[in-house]
């Protein structure tokens, strides 16, 4: 069994890394990639755009293809987006997927403006590291870089549009303090894929990069017992 797990936009592996090592102990095989533009200056993550991104978490379904007969798939906030969207073009290719926290709207009237806006500021602050647990990094840009999130937003268009061709058993987890992403998307996927095979589980004590923070265990077992039950004999 295979599992594909996308990090979210202007972070790094980092975010789903203990996710990916629990996933490996309980015996399958994970690929975890770098997207491009990503894990090492903003600047680079100026040259890319959504299409980028996708192309690499495809190769990768591919490549895990190779060794698995099924591959699961699990996406961290914008992560959650780039893997609705494999489940939209790649069908029964993909067994299952699993959201964190996952991004395919927002009711943020700042995201408005970006359009307008990335013509004359190329940055804003940070969004990362929205965290409750003390100590922990998840290895993210102090900088959102405008050109590549508007691209993200066209990317979510996308998504929405075609969410009623996503039938794979679907497992949500939804921090429900969250200062990136609010319930706006939970709600618009929920609503819309045809998946009959549903389940959302509140996190209560975790803010959005969930897979790092109190209940990141939560998210690890209950993942791995979803993909267990949908295993083929």
């Amino acid at each position: 069994m295979g599992v594909l797990l996308i990090h979210g936009f202007t972070g790094s592996p980092a975010s789903v890394r203990d996710w990916a090592e629990h996933l490996v102990a309980d015996g399958f095989r994970v690929a975890a990639p770098r997207l491009p533009g990503h894990g090492t200056a903003w600047q680079d993550l100026v040259l890319t755009e959504w299409t980028d991104w996708y192309a690499v978490v495809e190769e990768e379904l591919r490549l895990l293809q190779e060794h698995c007969d099924q591959v699961f798939v699990g996406g961290f906030s914008m992560g959650g987006a780039l893997a609705l969207l494999l489940a939209e073009r790649r069908g029964a290719e993909i067994a299952g997927v699993v959201l964190v926290n996952g991004i395919v709207t927002t009711n943020d009237k700042r995201a408005l403006a970006v359009p307008v806006l990335r013509g004359f500021v190329p940055t804003l602050q940070g969004i990362s590291n929205d965290i409750a647990k003390p100590g922990m990094d998840e290895v993210a840009y102090d900088r959102t870089p405008l050109q590549p999130f508007h691209s993200m937003t066209k990317m979510w268009r996308e998504v929405r549009d075609h969410l009623d061709r996503v039938e794979q058993p679907l497992l949500v987890f939804r921090s429900v303090q969250d200062h990136v992403v609010d319930p706006s998307s939970g709600r618009a996927i929920l609503a819309a894929v045809s998946s009959t095979d549903v389940h959302e589980h509140l996190l209560r004590r975790s803010y959005h990069v969930a897979t790092m923070d109190y209940e990141s265990g939560d998210i690890f077992a209950g993942s791995t017992a979803f993909f267990r039950r949908l295993t083929k004999d």
